[in-house]
């Protein structure tokens, strides 16, 4: 609909030329990349698109109207101020104005309780600020938020929730209550279950969960040895179908296990394994907590690897199944770093994981006696496996000397 000959349009220039100057300087951003970004607030405080819109307040509408009606007399301000308090100069300009302002029924406020922009007292405001210290914590997940498959908005709060789940599925001692199967026999059955994880070239994920649902199902079912790789290989069967794209089928498992069991029998147990932890297998895994941490730290490829072999060497390890898995994330890449001399244990990475370097000395002082007294001849899927040059060969590292480590962990 048109408008009155008589009517008055507002002109909207000034917020406009902002808004074409934020597009401007936003343009080779979108060039660079086609998707959408989010950007980030103004490391100064408010969001930048505040100022297309103006002063939202009433403070320059209030001068215009009384500028009309009389004229109001501002002392002039000194010299050029300080980036710092400029802002609040501002602000408490406008205030000294307010207070100036004489209205029927109110006392004008003495000068002595109005602050002036001039006041030494803002800048002693504004000085423990600078002065004020805290630990570099770095967001280690600001740099993915634009990658949906980073969960990079819920990370954190998903790491949290794992944690917290590492409380109900803490193992008990359970080989007191098995009759006929040891620690050694158990070991074995690892070394075995790396093996496949190998052939089937499966996620580590996999054969982590198919680890700790051998555990939780041997915590609450006496079995017998000659169950026990069917026990196994059904245990791999469902960590698969939880955590692969294209799991492999009941057959080649019963092919893996030389054709010892049949095909009701693989079911059997899968129902069995399934119902005693009541579906429930969504159990939380050392390897998830390290490569999380490993990208705290900002640790490289190698140095990952390195981790990862130190914590793959604990899944043969009966005496390493009750602790968190967390906690045991966070000591096996502390040793590697320490192995690698790249450093301790950085606020950043106390932050993330929950655990001070103090809290992991003595698993780390653990991890190091098992790397350098592991027998070789025996259970050498695991060594074999990180002495390929994939895996930077890093099984062949020298271990390192127990005092040195004890030195570093004191000067931590």
């Amino acid at each position: 609909m048109p408008l009155p000959r008589n009517a008055k349009v507002l002109s909207t220039k000034g917020p406009r030329a902002s808004m074409v100057g934020r597009a401007a300087e936003n343009e080779p951003l979108l060039q660079e990349n086609s998707q959408p970004k989010r950007f980030l607030p103004s490391p100064q405080g408010g969001p930048k698109k505040r100022s297309a819109f103006g002063d939202i307040t009433n403070a320059h509408k209030n001068q215009v109207v009384a500028g009309k009606k009389e004229t109001v007399k501002v002392a002039p301000q000194k010299a050029q101020r300080t980036c710092v308090v400029l802002g609040v100069a501002k602000n408490n300009e406008i205030n000294l104005k307010k207070s100036m302002k004489k209205t029927p029924g109110e006392v004008p406020a003495e000068p002595k309780e109005v602050l002036s922009p001039e006041e030494p007292m803002i800048v002693e405001v504004l000085k423990p600020s600078k002065e004020r210290q805290f630990p570099a914590v770095e967001d280690v997940d600001k740099d993915q938020l634009d990658d949906p498959y980073a969960n990079a908005e819920y990370a954190k709060e998903i790491f949290e929730y794992m944690r917290g789940r590492e409380e109900k599925f803490m193992l008990p001692n359970y080989m007191e209550k098995q009759p006929d199967i040891s620690t050694d026999m158990r070991a074995i059955l690892v070394d075995w279950m790396v093996e496949v994880q190998e052939n089937f070239e499966l996620n580590h994920e996999t054969l982590y969960l198919a680890v700790k649902l051998v555990d939780h199902y041997l915590a609450e079912v006496e079995t017998m040895r000659d169950k026990l790789q069917l026990i196994g290989s059904t245990a791999i069967l469902i960590a698969s179908k939880f955590e692969e794209r294209c799991p492999p089928c009941v057959d080649d498992f019963l092919y893996i296990c030389d054709d010892a069991y049949k095909r009701e029998e693989l079911i059997a147990m899968e129902e069995s394994i399934l119902s005693t932890l009541k579906f429930d297998i969504n159990i939380p895994i050392a390897y998830r907590f390290l490569r999380r941490f490993a990208k705290c730290a900002r640790a490289t490829m190698e140095t990952l690897t390195l981790a990862r072999f130190l914590c793959e060497m604990t899944l043969q390890e009966y005496d390493y199944a009750q602790e968190r898995p967390s906690k045991l994330a966070a000591s096996c890449l502390l040793l590697a770093l320490t192995m690698k001399n790249l450093g301790g244990w950085t606020p950043t990475l106390e932050h993330y994981s929950g655990y001070c370097a103090q809290d992991l000395h003595p698993l780390v002082r653990r991890l190091n006696f098992l790397l350098t007294y592991q027998p070789w001849d025996k259970l050498k899927a695991v060594r074999t496996k990180y002495s390929h040059k994939v895996f930077f060969e890093v099984a062949k590292v020298t271990p390192m000397d127990m005092l040195k480590l004890e030195e570093i962990l004191k000067s931590c």
